[in-house]
C-alpha cells in the first residue's frame, strides 16, 4: 500500500486525495485506487475521523470470526453471499479416491466467468462486480504475475492520457457553456439598450408635448391679462368720465350718445376695429393655424402664438409676409401694433 501511495504521489496527485483513495479501496491495489481518483476528481474529500467508527466496527466483527476456518473458505462464502450466482465447486471428499484427489487445491485467484478477467482477492472481485455488474465468479488456481517495470510505466502512460483526455473533454465543455453563456449575456444586453433606446424616445415625445402645452398655456394667458388690461383700462376711463361730468354739472355720456357726438367719419376713412382675427400658414405647409387677437397686439404676440402652437417656430427668428397686397415684415415691425400693420379686421399671414 505504500508503494502504490508513493507511485500516485509521482504521478502529480494531492496528497490527501490520495490517502482517501487508498481508504476509500481498502488498499487493494493501484487501478482501483486511480479509478476513485478519477471518478471523484472534483468531489470534496471526506473528513477521515468519518470512517472511524464503520472501521472499529469491521474491526470487531473479524475479532468474532472464528479462528480454525480457513481464509480461501472464509473469501469463498463472503463472494457467494455477495454474488449468489458465484459458480465456485467445492473440492468434494471421496472416501475411495487416491490421497491426491483428497488434498485441498490453493485457489491462488478469482476470475469473473462473464469477462474472464483475474483478480488477486475477493476486494478486487468485489470491486469489479460493482464496476461492471457482472456477478458470476469463480476460484482459480492461476497466479497473476506481478506486472514487471515496463508494465507499470506503460499502466501509468495508460492513466496518464486517460486523465488528460477527460481533462480536455471538461475543458472543451467549459468553454461550450461559456460561450454559450456569453451569448446570452450578449442578447440581454443588446434587448436592454433598445428597451432603452425606446424609453429615451417615448420620453422625447412626452416633454415635447409638454413644452408645447406649455407654451400654449403661456400665449393664452398673456393673451388674456392683455384683454383684462385693456377692459380695466377702458373702465377707468369711462369712470374719470363720469367724475368729470359730474363735477362739471354735465349728464353722464353713454355709449351710444358718446358714439354719436363724435364727428361723422370723413368719406374714405378707415373704420376702427376692435380685433384682429389671423389665419397663420407656414411656408413648409401643413395645417393652417387661426386665432383672434385685439387690435392694438403686437405682432411679437403673434410670433409668441404661434411657437406656442409648433416646435417648428421659434418666436425669435421667425419672420411674416402677406401675399396680397404682397408685404414682407421686419423684425422692426414686431413691436407695431396690428392695427398699425394693416392686418385688422383680417388677414393671412406666411410664416417663415
Amino acid at each position: 500500500m505504500a508503494g502504490d501511495r508513493e507511485t500516485l504521489l509521482s504521478m502529480g496527485f494531492d496528497p490527501a486525495r490520495v490517502d482517501w483513495a487508498l481508504r476509500a479501496t481498502n488498499g487493494r491495489g493501484l487501478q482501483p485506487a486511480m479509478d476513485h481518483i478519477l471518478e471523484h476528481e472534483n468531489d470534496p474529500i471526506p473528513d477521515p475521523s468519518a470512517s472511524a467508527a464503520p472501521t472499529a466496527a469491521t474491526s470487531a466483527g473479524t475479532a468474532g470470526t472464528p479462528m480454525d476456518v480457513d481464509e480461501d473458505d472464509e473469501d469463498l462464502e463472503a463472494l457467494k453471499a455477495a454474488y449468489g450466482k458465484a459458480k465456485v465447486a467445492p473440492v468434494a471428499a471421496s472416501g475411495s479416491g487416491s490421497a491426491e484427489a483428497l488434498a485441498p487445491v490453493e485457489a491462488k485467484s478469482i476470475k469473473c466467468i462473464q469477462c474472464g478477467k483475474m483478480f488477486k482477492n475477493v476486494d478486487l472481485a468485489n470491486y469489479h462486480a460493482e464496476k461492471s455488474g457482472h456477478d458470476q465468479f469463480e476460484e482459480s488456481t492461476e497466479e497473476i504475475r506481478p506486472l514487471t517495470e515496463e508494465e507499470k510505466k506503460q499502466k501509468l502512460e495508460e492513466l496518464r492520457k486517460k486523465m488528460a483526455e477527460k481533462r480536455a473533454r471538461k475543458a472543451a465543455e467549459d468553454a461550450k457553456a461559456e460561450a454559450a453563456n456569453n451569448a446570452i449575456r450578449r442578447k440581454a444586453g443588446k434587448d436592454m439598450g433598445q428597451i432603452k433606446e425606446d424609453l429615451a424616445a417615448k420620453q422625447a415625445i412626452k416633454e415635447a408635448e409638454a413644452k408645447r402645452r406649455e407654451k400654449l398655456e403661456d400665449a393664452k394667458a398673456r393673451a388674456a391679462i392683455k384683454a383684462q388690461i385693456e377692459a380695466d383700462k377702458r373702465e377707468r376711463a369711462a369712470k374719470a368720465a363720469a367724475e368729470k361730468a359730474a363735477r362739471e354739472g354735465k349728464a353722464v355720456p353713454q355709449a351710444a350718445p358718446a358714439a354719436a357726438s363724435k364727428p361723422a367719419a370723413a368719406p374714405g376713412e378707415k373704420k376702427e376695429y376692435k380685433e384682429a382675427r389671423l389665419q397663420i400658414r407656414l411656408a413648409s405647409g401643413g395645417q393652417p393655424y387661426t386665432t383672434t387677437l385685439p387690435s392694438d397686439a403686437t405682432l411679437r404676440e403673434v410670433a409668441e402664438y404661434l411657437a406656442g402652437q409648433t416646435l417648428a417656430v421659434n418666436a425669435d427668428t421667425v419672420t411674416f409676409s402677406l401675399t396680397f397686397p404682397r408685404k414682407q415684415f421686419s423684425q422692426a415691425d414686431f413691436s407695431r401694433t396690428l392695427k398699425d400693420l394693416g392686418l385688422t379686421p383680417s388677414a393671412v399671414l406666411i410664416a417663415s
